[in-house]
């Protein structure tokens, strides 16, 4: 049974269920998941975005075209990452994950989805 289906019958929200993330299986089955992705930047800060192709972002950011942020700020690494449905559930994780404070940002990549 699909799990979306599933978590609906125990009478999760349509909201609730576009914020679910997927297993790297789930992502595989579809064409293009969608990445919320934490970077360290050189500065120590943290820099979080989204993307459909996350290697092709990151080298990106790491040339100096990607956000203006990242141009004046290089990242060093990818922290985290989590795949998402589609990219509005990713917008919408990573507007919370920017609402968050510092020390809570990594563990938002460590919460499973119900």
């Amino acid at each position: 049974m699909d799990t979306r289906l599933s978590l609906y019958k125990q009478g999760l929200t349509k909201l609730e269920l576009r914020a679910t993330t997927l297993s790297v299986s789930e992502a595989l089955v579809m064409k293009a998941p969608w990445f919320l992705y934490l970077l360290e930047c050189k500065n120590g800060a943290y820099y979080a975005g989204i993307t459909n192709n996350l290697e092709s972002r990151f080298s990106a950011h790491m040339s100096g075209k990607g956000a203006r942020y990242t141009r004046a700020n290089p990242p060093l690494k990818i922290l985290a990452t989590k795949l998402y449905v589609d990219r509005s559930a990713a917008s919408s994780a990573e507007a919370a994950l920017k609402k968050l404070p510092r020390i809570k940002k990594l563990d938002f990549f460590c919460d499973q989805a119900p």
